[in-house]
């Protein structure tokens, strides 16, 4: 059964809605457009927009921008991904149309005056100077980009000192003239509203909004061979990162590496790895793994950090579980309990109603449907062992893993 309900308006703006029986509403403005749609020596574009989306707009300056939800007590901010902006707010239910009107006025009536530019450049060069004094986050920018070298995937969705130094206005005025499809745009809210008059109030401060109907041209990155690379740092410890590439988005073992990731290094404290590495050795404080789809293509990681001494052990003991993976069919009882520990993970996340309500509207972008709760149980509950089996061989095959170390010094 569908539990939400979509209006398309006739620029292609869409409004998502679903029902939530609270006096608190959180609500998003998802654009597919981020890093990745950067063109070349333009790193950081997209994430700089974002930044300045709050700095001036025809009609409001930066105080009255962020005065404007914060004085009813709501929380207003944003973020950058590879391939989406997110501007999100949570606020008292009847501060909806505050918020819209907001989000309305710093989309499409920024005015990216000189001044902030300058500042914000500023602020971002702290922000990659301060990502680079934490290593544990570093290593993963570090990874990506030799996964997907020579790739607009691989950049870093902050940039870098000089190619933020060098972004001006025309380039803000390109970027939004090829990637700000109005058509690629969802307005969701999750909270307690009648939904016609939700459609009245999106006709009436996104309606006028100018159609743009601009294509992207997404370019797939090419494979990527293994290889080891070990970085020297001014740090205490090391930190790894041992991954590959992974399913896109839409493939068909998506539920299930996503269900084979849970189970080596997902949420929990149960997981294979933190059991083996973590609770059985004593050997790191931190171990998981990741996989994030992409339109068309995905990553797959693993991340620990350990004494220098300790971590040959821990990569060795990595490639033991991923080689259990690869050899050994789960039987039906460990299958059924990692299903079972999966979905209820699941279903504790959908309390998290701001997470919720973004991850659906980039579903609607992505796929132009959602996905039910019901659906995405069926789809987990109907990975095999075999399809594991599968999965495990494709995706931890060792000749296709990258493994790049920071370590210490000497």
């Amino acid at each position: 059964m569908i539990d939400y309900q979509v209006h398309t308006l006739p620029n292609g703006i869409r409004l998502l809605y679903k029902h939530a029986a609270t006096n608190i509403t959180h609500t998003c403005f998802l654009i597919n457009a981020g890093a990745r749609d950067e063109a070349p020596q333009k790193d950081g574009l997209a994430h700089f927009i974002e930044h300045l989306l709050f700095k001036q707009t025809e009609r409001r300056n930066t105080n009255q921008i962020l005065n404007r939800l914060e004085l009813v007590g709501a929380d207003l901010n944003a973020y950058t991904t590879k391939e989406y902006t997110c501007i999100h707010a949570s606020l008292l239910k009847q501060h909806l149309e505050r918020a819209l009107d907001l989000f309305e006025d710093i989309i499409f009536h920024s005015t990216f005056p000189e001044e902030e530019l300058t500042k914000e450049r500023s602020v971002i060069l702290d922000e990659i100077v301060s990502y680079q004094d934490q290593p544990e986050e570093a290593i993963q920018d570090d990874f990506e980009g030799l996964l997907f070298k020579g790739h607009t995937l691989g950049n870093n969705i902050l940039g870098t000192e000089q190619s933020v130094n060098q972004l001006g206005k025309a380039d803000i005025s390109n970027f939004i003239a090829v990637n700000y499809n109005t058509h690629e745009m969802v307005f969701a809210v999750i909270g307690d509203y009648d939904f016609a008059k939700l459609v009245k109030l999106a006709e009436k401060y996104l309606g006028p909004v100018p159609e743009n109907v601009s294509t992207k041209n997404r370019q797939k990155p090419g494979k990527a061979t293994g290889e080891m690379i070990a970085i020297e740092k001014p740090i205490s410890q090391t930190h790894g990162v041992i991954g590959g590439m992974a399913y896109h988005s839409s493939h068909a073992h998506k539920s299930g590496l996503l269900l084979v990731n849970n189970i080596l290094g997902g949420m929990g404290m149960s997981s294979r790895l933190n059991l083996e590495i973590r609770e059985k050795y004593g050997i790191a404080y931190t171990i998981e793994s990741n996989y994030t789809p992409f339109t068309d293509t995905g990553i797959f990681s693993i991340y620990f950090g350990t004494d220098e001494e300790k971590s040959a052990k821990a990569i060795k003991l990595i490639h033991k579980e991923l080689q259990k993976l690869r050899d050994n069919k789960l039987g039906a009882l460990q299958l059924q309990q990692a299903k079972q520990k999966f979905i209820g993970q699941i279903a504790l996340a959908e309390e998290n109603r701001l997470s919720l309500i973004i991850s659906m509207a980039k579903s609607l972008i992505d796929f132009n449907c959602i996905d039910t709760l019901q659906q995405v149980f069926d789809k987990i509950n109907a990975v095999t062992a075999e399809q594991v089996l599968e999965i495990s061989n494709e995706i931890f095959d060792q000749q296709n893993l990258i493994t790049l170390l920071f370590e210490p010094k000497e």
